[in-house]
């Protein structure tokens, strides 16, 4: 399996990666898993996240962990899932939330291109994943990668708010300048956890303010009902 090109704003960042033997030893794996395997997302989605939010375009950075494992959810940015199929358990949550805290109603689906698109990079630590086997591409290289997308995006001259929810995303926190940059963080939107600090901490409102603070426009959160051919030309 050949991984598709980084797009451009994104390569010219991270070709110093690409060129280390942890990539192409992932790429490998990816190779051949992919002979005995479904993996998802599609290969041509994997990038996706980049592909939606260029570099220069980056205000913030909402960071997951890998990608859903069933049938036709993942489309290469974390918690959201393709059109016409049922958000999963944390995406319920995160939309309830929303709500709570910004009376947004509750969207008929959980395609989230449109927040990509207003600069939030949307980026899970691991990009892959075998069918119905959660983790199952854990240390195979992409934490490396996703790891240096993010020490990019922390040396970016102007700040950006980085969003850690849950404790696998806060470890990331030694990444990211906290002089420089405005984080928030809280429990993760999982059934598991939402209660220990999600619900409630009204996140969506933070990032508005955060981002006013820093002179940049917020994120109209409202996932609108449109036509989602258009929102799928990326």
């Amino acid at each position: 399996m050949t991984l598709p090109a980084l797009p451009k704003s994104w390569e010219h960042i991270l070709v110093e990666e690409l060129k280390k033997p942890y990539f192409q030893q992932l790429q490998n794996f990816l190779a051949e898993e992919r002979e005995t395997q479904t993996i998802f997302p599609a290969e041509e989605d994997i990038f996706s996240a980049f592909e939606l939010t260029p570099y220069e375009n980056v205000n913030v950075l909402l960071l997951g962990q890998d990608p859903y494992h069933n049938h036709n959810q993942a489309h290469g940015l974390c918690f959201s899932v393709k059109p016409g199929i049922k958000p999963p358990p944390s995406l319920v949550n995160i939309f309830k939330e929303l709500h709570s805290d910004l009376a947004v109603p509750t969207p008929e689906h959980g395609f989230l291109v449109t927040w990509a698109k207003q600069g939030i990079l949307m980026l899970n630590a691991v990009l892959t994943v075998r069918a119905h086997s959660p983790n199952s591409h854990k240390n195979k290289g992409w934490e490396k990668f996703t790891d240096a997308a993010i020490a990019k995006v922390n040396e970016k001259p102007d700040p950006v708010v980085f969003v850690l929810w849950g404790g696998y995303a806060k470890k990331k926190l030694k990444l990211i300048d906290t002089n420089r940059h405005i984080v928030i963080q809280s429990a993760h939107p999982s059934p598991l956890s939402a209660r220990n600090g999600f619900f409630g901490s009204k996140p969506f409102s933070a990032i508005n303010q955060a981002l006013l603070q820093l002179g940049k426009p917020e994120i109209n959160w409202k996932v609108s009902n449109i036509n989602t051919k258009n929102q799928l030309n990326i």
